[in-house]
C-alpha cells in the first residue's frame, strides 16, 4: 500500500512538474500569444469594435468653447495658476536651449532586453533601473506588477509603486504636462526620464484597426542640432532616436506624463529642475492651464479636451472634466484610448452621467475583455442602478484580470456590506 501511495505522490509530482515545464516553455509562451491574437480576432468578428460611441446628446459647441476661453469648464473651477505661454517650435524655429546646458548630451545605455508580450512598461522600467546598476530584469518587475501576461497596460502609478516598495536605494517622482526643454534639462543633469507615447502596430488585430496603442519609452540623450532624442525601445530596440516634433505628437496622448527615478540625495537637485512641478498639486495646476491653452489654440485636437479633462478629474471637477471628454469624443479618440487612460469612467460616474459610464465600459470592453479597469468600473455603473449581483460578478471578473487588484477588492468588500 505504502508503495502505491509513493508511486502515486511521484507521478503527481512528475506530472505537475511537466505541466509547469510546458507552462514557462518559450514554445507555450509563443503559442500563448498566437492564442490571444486568435481569440482577439474571433471575439472582435462576433463583436466588431467600430469607433468609440459619441455622447448620447448633441454638444453645445460654442457653450464649451467659450467656458474653455474663459479659463473654466464649470462653475466649480480648479484651483488657477499664472504661468508663461507655451512657444510653439517648428522645424524651421531653433529650440532654445536653458541657460547652463550644452546641445548635445548622451547618458550611458543600460544592458537592452527587448521586451516580453504586453510587458512594454515593467522592460522600460527594467532599463531605467539598470542605469542605476540594479540587477532584475522585466520579469522580475511584472511578477510583482501584472502576473498574467494577457494583462496588456501597466499604468505609470503601477511602475511607481513597484520602485516605492521593491527597489530600496532609489526613489520616483512622477508628473504630467511635461515639455521638451524639462526632458532636456533632466537628461543634461544625469537622470534618464521615463515617458509614455503612442504606438502604432505592426498589423491589424480587428476590421478597421485604427492600429493606435501606448507604449513607454526610456530617454537617455539628446542633440539640438539634430533635433532628436536618443531613446531605449523596448519594442523597436535600443539606441533608436525619435525627432522632438514626433516625440512631443505622440507624448501629448498621454498627458505628457513623464516618470524620474533618482538616488534619495538628488532629491533636492530634482526639485531645482522642476521648480513649481515638483508639487503635485501645483504641477497639476500647471497642466491644466497648459491643456486649456491647447484646447484654445487646436480646438479640433481631441487629446486636448482629453487633457483638459483628466487634469479636471484631478481636482474632483467631476462635471467638467465630463463635458471635455464630451469634446475628444465628440472629435474622435483611438479604439484602445480607454485600455490605458480611465479618466472618462470617473468623470461620468460622480456626475451622475451612468448612461454615458455604462455605454463607455462597454465599449472598452469589446477592445480590452480583461481590462481590470473597465471591469471595475462596470461593476460600479451596475451596481448605481441596483443591480448588486451582476456588480459583485464584475468586480470578481476585474480581480481575476488583475490579482491583488485593491480597487476591486475595496468595492467587492463594500458591496457585500451595503
Amino acid at each position: 500500500m505504502k508503495k502505491k501511495i509513493i508511486v502515486c505522490v511521484v507521478t503527481i509530482i512528475f506530472l505537475a512538474g511537466a505541466l509547469l515545464g510546458f507552462y514557462y516553455s518559450p514554445f507555450w509562451r509563443s503559442m500563448e500569444v498566437r492564442l490571444d491574437i486568435w481569440g482577439t480576432k474571433l471575439h472582435t468578428l462576433i463583436n466588431p469594435v467600430g469607433q468609440a460611441p459619441t455622447v448620447s446628446a448633441a454638444l453645445p459647441t460654442p457653450v464649451v468653447t467659450t467656458l474653455a476661453m474663459e479659463g473654466g469648464l464649470t462653475a466649480t473651477q480648479a484651483p488657477q495658476v499664472q504661468t508663461s505661454p507655451t512657444v510653439e517650435i517648428t522645424a524651421e524655429t531653433p529650440q532654445p536651449t536653458p541657460t547652463g546646458i550644452p546641445g548635445e548630451v548622451r547618458l550611458p545605455s543600460p544592458k537592452f532586453e527587448l521586451q516580453d508580450w504586453n510587458n512594454c512598461g515593467p522592460d522600460a522600467l527594467s532599463l531605467y533601473l539598470r542605469f542605476y546598476g540594479w540587477q532584475g530584469d522585466q520579469f522580475t518587475i511584472s511578477n510583482e506588477i501584472k502576473p498574467l501576461r494577457a494583462d496588456r497596460n501597466v499604468n505609470v502609478d503601477e511602475l511607481a509603486g513597484y520602485v516605492s516598495n521593491h527597489v530600496d536605494n532609489l526613489t520616483v517622482e512622477y508628473r504630467v504636462g511635461g515639455s521638451l526643454d524639462l526632458l532636456r534639462q533632466l537628461i543634461a543633469a544625469g537622470y534618464p526620464v521615463l515617458v509614455e507615447e503612442t504606438f502604432t502596430f505592426e498589423q491589424p488585430f480587428w476590421f478597421q484597426d485604427d492600429l493606435w496603442g501606448g507604449h513607454y519609452l526610456l530617454l537617455n540623450g539628446y542633440n539640438d542640432k539634430a533635433r532628436t532624442f536618443l531613446t531605449q525601445d523596448s519594442y523597436w530596440g535600443a539606441d533608436k532616436y525619435i525627432s522632438y516634433d514626433q516625440l512631443d505628437k505622440n507624448w501629448q496622448a498621454f498627458n505628457r506624463v513623464y516618470l524620474l527615478v533618482f538616488p534619495p540625495a538628488d532629491s533636492d537637485k530634482i526639485k531645482t529642475i522642476l521648480k513649481t512641478d515638483w508639487d503635485a498639486d501645483q504641477n497639476r495646476q500647471n497642466a491644466l492651464q497648459s491643456a486649456r491653452r491647447e484646447t484654445q489654440a487646436t480646438p479640433q485636437n481631441p487629446f486636448a479636451w482629453f487633457n483638459l479633462g483628466s487634469n479636471l478629474v484631478y481636482f474632483e471637477d467631476y462635471q467638467g472634466a465630463a463635458v471635455a471628454y464630451d469634446q475628444a469624443r465628440a472629435l474622435t479618440i483611438p479604439q484602445r484610448m480607454l485600455r490605458y487612460q480611465f479618466g472618462p469612467f470617473l468623470a461620468y460616474f460622480h456626475s451622475g452621467r451612468t448612461d454615458d459610464l455604462m455605454s463607455l465600459v462597454e465599449y472598452a470592453l469589446k477592445v480590452t475583455p480583461n481590462s481590470e479597469e473597465a471591469l471595475l468600473w462596470q461593476g460600479w455603473g451596475l451596481y448605481r442602478i441596483g443591480k448588486k449581483s451582476e456588480a459583485l460578478a464584475s468586480f470578481a471578473k476585474a480581480l481575476d484580470a488583475r490579482p491583488g487588484y485593491a480597487d476591486a477588492e475595496y468595492a467587492l468588500d463594500y458591496v457585500k456590506n451595503n
